[in-house]
């Protein structure tokens, strides 16, 4: 792609309407916001799930559906892909889907990496942002090629690490290693949804709350408890 007489890449190219939100007054760092990211959720899948052992499955997939409804409380664009869903990998997570009716839904034939898939890549692109929040399964193969695949195309990526499942917790950690070292951001459910709301008057800060009750159980008794204490 050319702009002005010079090469620039995909992601270089694209652009956020919003102005830019640091995480300092006239700092250099941007913050992650619904306004800056798209969420990509690669291969959640029901036959995949039986490869996620380095959590329990009941508790993995509690924090993937966390994760799809944090994307409908801001409205932030997302995309759903998954691989040879025609076969034992299996459909997309139904809950996922129910969650994000509207999502670009891109059904891969065999590549392993969904950035081969130029539907997937398409569909990041039009979004016009450059922060892609991405998790899914297996981490150490469909979320760590699509990862280094963005990260080496100009973008930058937000690795959700407990909605993305691994064979082993040793398998888990050396994938994350692997795209830490590459540049990604490791991060968690809980510490995403918190920077896209970032400020408990935020207009989704209820909606949030019950995200959370719903999503987060230790999260659920401190508000159960404050409530019962405000109604002495």
């Amino acid at each position: 792609m050319f702009a002005g007489g010079q090469n620039v890449s995909l992601a270089q190219s694209a652009s956020v309407s919003a102005p830019k939100a640091m995480w300092a007054p006239g700092g250099k760092r941007e913050r992650w916001t619904p306004e800056n990211t798209v969420f990509a959720f690669v291969d959640h899948q029901t036959g995949l799930m039986n490869l996620v052992n380095d959590t329990p499955a009941v508790e993995y997939k509690n924090v993937v559906v966390g994760l799809a409804k944090l994307a409908k409380i801001h409205n932030i664009p997302s995309v759903i892909t998954t691989s040879a869903e025609s076969g034992p990998n299996g459909p997309k997570l139904p809950e996922v889907v129910a969650q994000l009716p509207n999502a670009p839904y891109i059904k891969r034939n065999g590549q392993i990496n969904a950035w081969e898939d130029p539907a997937f890549v398409d569909a990041i692109k039009k979004t016009g942002r450059t922060k892609i929040v991405m998790s899914g399964i297996t981490t150490d193969v469909c979320v760590a090629f699509a990862a280094l695949s963005a990260l080496d195309a100009g973008f930058e990526v937000y690795v959700v690490t407990d909605a993305s499942g691994s064979m082993s917790e040793q398998t888990q950690l050396a994938s994350l290693m692997r795209m830490q070292d590459a540049g990604a951001i490791m991060g968690t459910w809980f510490a995403l949804s918190c920077e896209m709301l970032y400020d408990w008057r935020n207009p989704k800060g209820q909606e949030t709350a019950q995200l959370f009750v719903e999503h987060f159980p230790a999260y659920a008794e401190i508000f159960h408890s404050h409530a019962a204490h405000s109604k002495k």
